[in-house]
């Protein structure tokens, strides 16, 4: 699948985003936008210009403040047909005429622009002034540090159907996002895909038959509400969107219970999203995707999903230790450096109660290497 090969390149050099990437291309096919929400430097931005890159289309990044502009983001006046007695507004390299869109610091926008947008996203109609055109959109993503707290700001993030939460790179991992943060722009390629094999997917999961997975999707969202989350209406029905794109973009064109993990991305919060891990672990246990599986194994599992990256990283480092010697000391040093990060970052994550087995005895093996355990973080993660 070419789109396979564009999602690939996009993610390669990127450190801990590939579950960002792949959700990307995953609401790009679902035809429905998509929230970032996490710390500025985090790589939100470099993400969607990568996916933009390899799939080529008109592209359009702005960042929002307090005194952003309407014509900012719209384009100008027409001044032309102003002096006809025209308002109508110049969209050219604008927003309206973009295909993929990313919009930082989105809830920074003035009421004017929200307002504009919400049409622009639901309806992919730009109205302002005498002017009304039909919009290419198909993916905006907004980004923020955190979600509003404000009503009539909640109920315009509830536009973007899908939720990827994103931190800081690990401990573990400084020495890899160095390197590549260095190389980052060397290797920039054009694009291995088009907007047209993205539109041809989503033309399929407009197609599927979703009679297999609706009564789990239902059951789902039953069980969800037992806990005291509740989603809107208009998500649960979205919702279905998100499950065909992934049965699709995997190959397979009637979805199935191992599609039902794009669900917890349609789930509002960070909070809400893990009480949905949890209430949903049968039903997702099943979850695989061989085109998203950053994305699958993120949404699906969670904290296990970083459990499992950190024995990973651990056991790759353990069976290739470098010499003791003279010779080698230095890299020796860093070797245990990163053997070191690696069980902080355990500690912080995980009590002894709920760390996993295989963790537990890679962690084990680091402790006996580095001659006494790190110490605990006092306020451990559950």
């Amino acid at each position: 699948m070419v789109l396979r090969a564009a999602i690939a390149r996009s993610n390669h050099g990127l450190v801990e985003r590939a579950n960002l990437v792949e959700a990307i291309a995953l609401a790009a096919v679902a035809g429905e936008h998509l929230l970032v929400i996490g710390p500025p430097g985090t790589a939100k931005s470099e993400a969607v210009r990568r996916i933009a890159r390899n799939v080529g289309g008109q592209y359009f990044e702005y960042l929002l403040g307090r005194f952003t502009e309407p014509s900012e983001i719209f384009g100008p006046v027409d001044l032309r047909k102003l002096r006809e007695g025209i308002v109508e507004t110049a969209t050219e390299g604008m927003l309206p005429e973009a295909e993929i869109a990313f919009l930082d610091e989105i809830f920074q926008g003035s009421t004017a622009i929200l307002n504009t947008l919400l049409g622009v996203l639901n309806e992919r109609v730009f109205r302002r002034g005498h002017t009304q055109m039909t919009c290419a959109l198909r993916l905006c993503v907004g980004a923020s540090n955190a979600l509003p707290d404000d009503e009539a700001l909640a109920a315009f993030a509830d536009r973007f159907l899908l939720r990827v939460f994103v931190d800081p790179i690990a401990d573990s991992q400084l020495e890899t996002l160095l390197e590549n943060g260095w190389n980052l722009n060397r290797n920039a390629t054009s694009s291995s895909a088009s907007l047209r094999d993205i539109e041809i997917l989503s033309d399929a999961a407009s197609r599927c038959d979703m009679t297999r997975v609706r009564p789990h999707i239902a059951t789902a969202m039953r069980l969800l509400r037992a806990q005291g989350v509740v989603v809107s209406d208009r998500r649960i029905v979205k919702a279905q969107k998100l499950v065909a794109a992934a049965a699709i973009l995997d190959g397979r064109e009637l979805p199935t219970e191992a599609d039902l993990w794009p669900l917890v991305l349609a789930v509002p919060t960070r909070e809400e999203q893990q009480i949905a891990r949890e209430t949903w672990r049968d039903l997702l246990a099943l979850s695989h995707n061989d085109a998203l599986p950053g994305a699958a194994e993120d949404a699906s599992q969670g904290p296990l999903a970083r459990a499992s990256r950190l024995d990973k990283a651990a056991r790759e480092l353990l069976e290739n230790a470098p010499p003791n010697s003279p010779e080698t000391a230095i890299e020796y040093s860093n070797w245990k450096l990163k053997l070191e990060a690696i069980a902080r970052e355990t500690d912080a994550g995980f009590s002894s109660e709920n760390l996993p087995q295989n963790l537990a005895e890679s962690r084990a093996r680091i402790v006996q290497i580095l001659g006494n355990a790190p110490q605990n973080d006092e306020n451990q993660n559950a």
